[in-house]
């Protein structure tokens, strides 16, 4: 059997699906790495919603945060990868997290929640968005969550320079009463963020990213560093000091910073572990017994799907992380908040189906042929 996929330049070629997935075993936490896989949302497709309204199937966005745990993933919840900012607006954030925290009691499972600015929807001051902070802080701390401090597009228009990232994270840091989690993105994944933390220059905005950690390092459990540079990332968790650890978010490079050098690692914070959690955690428990040849053999492969998934424009990437949960079979659509499964082309989705079967990610792979091929009849591909 075989299917008719589009290429860019519009022309059909037949590939064939592999007749059977690989295999991934579920388990205990992992070991010798702290991995958060950010995950998505289902909406709702039966709503009677607009563009701008959000409305999310609750039954089917908590199923696939067990999933995560089950195979001893933690959950970054309420983050970029959940469209925060794309469609999913700050009364549904609060909402998912608040059932999320209360999903992973029930569970076991580890969470850990984003805290950000969004509920400012116009210019605002330091102050309106020192309190916006405050307000999502309680709310996370108020559930028993651990919180990640998300860059904040209100700030980046409100300050003036590093002297106001200095003020602002400083005061949430003093008042945090459980290390967070500071969260650099970069503006390939929001443009907004462009200049964070002071500067466009890279170097500068390092200074003072570094700066706020040294002042309260007791209030600092790790960094989330988003910029896809991996030399960038080295360097920076080289000069962390004891006891913070960095998270990667680079979902170009993260087996090599996963795995480390002599001088370290990379803990794990990635979007990209939503479809692929259960290989990412088979390769975690590999690198646990201390096999770093294996665990790069099982997870550099993945490498090609995360670089598509993640091509400019970078913020759209969420698109192909639901379109595979659902031919995974973990959701009923590819319907997204805010119609955001709109957002890529049809060849880019073809690309990302043959990438993710050829990896086995499929746990039945005649059901993501049977939905994909219902995809491209949508668009008029007949098979």
């Amino acid at each position: 059997m075989t299917i008719r996929l589009p290429g860019p330049d519009g022309t059909l070629r037949a590939y064939t699906p592999r007749a059977e997935p690989a295999s991934f075993t579920t388990g205990a936490p992992l070991a010798s790495r702290t991995v958060f896989s950010a995950a998505h949302v289902v909406a709702d497709p039966l709503a009677d919603a607009g563009p701008d309204a959000v409305a999310v199937d609750w039954d089917a966005t908590l199923a696939f945060r067990r999933h995560l745990w089950a195979h001893g993933l933690g959950v970054a919840e309420a983050m970029d990868t959940a469209q925060r900012g794309m469609g999913l607006d700050w009364a549904g954030a609060a909402e998912l997290i608040r059932r999320s925290t209360a999903e992973a009691r029930s569970a076991g499972g580890a969470i850990a929640c984003g805290v950000g600015t969004d509920q400012l929807t116009g210019p605002a001051t330091l102050a309106a968005v020192r309190a916006a902070y405050e307000e999502q802080l309680a709310l996370v701390e108020g559930t028993g969550a651990q919180a990640i401090l998300m860059a904040s597009r209100a700030l980046a228009a409100a300050a003036s320079g590093p002297e106001d990232y200095l003020d602002v994270y400083g005061h949430l840091l003093r008042q945090a009463s459980e290390p967070v989690i500071l969260h650099w993105l970069g503006p390939m994944f929001d443009p907004a963020l462009d200049g964070y933390w002071g500067s466009p220059d890279l170097d500068a905005a390092t200074e003072t990213f570094l700066d706020v950690i040294a002042a309260h390092p007791d209030k600092v459990d790790g960094i989330k560093v988003s910029l896809l540079d991996a030399r960038r990332e080295v360097e920076l968790r080289r000069r962390l000091p004891r006891g913070v650890r960095c998270y990667t978010g680079d979902d170009y490079n993260y087996p090599e910073l996963i795995a480390g050098d002599e001088q370290g690692f990379s803990h794990a914070l990635l979007g990209i572990f939503d479809p692929l959690g259960p290989l990412a955690a088979e390769a975690v428990r590999v690198l646990d017994t201390g096999d770093t040849a294996k665990f790069r053999e099982l997870l550099d492969p993945t490498v090609a799907l995360s670089r598509h998934l993640f091509e400019r424009p970078t913020r759209f990437y969420k698109t192909g992380v639901v379109l595979l949960a659902w031919l995974a079979g973990h959701q009923s659509h590819f319907t997204m908040v805010g119609g955001l499964q709109s957002a890529r082309p049809l060849p880019h989705l073809a690309r990302a189906y043959e990438l993710a079967d050829g990896l086995g990610l499929f746990p039945d792979p005649a059901l993501a042929e049977t939905r994909m091929k219902s995809l491209l009849s949508v668009y008029g591909v007949d098979q």
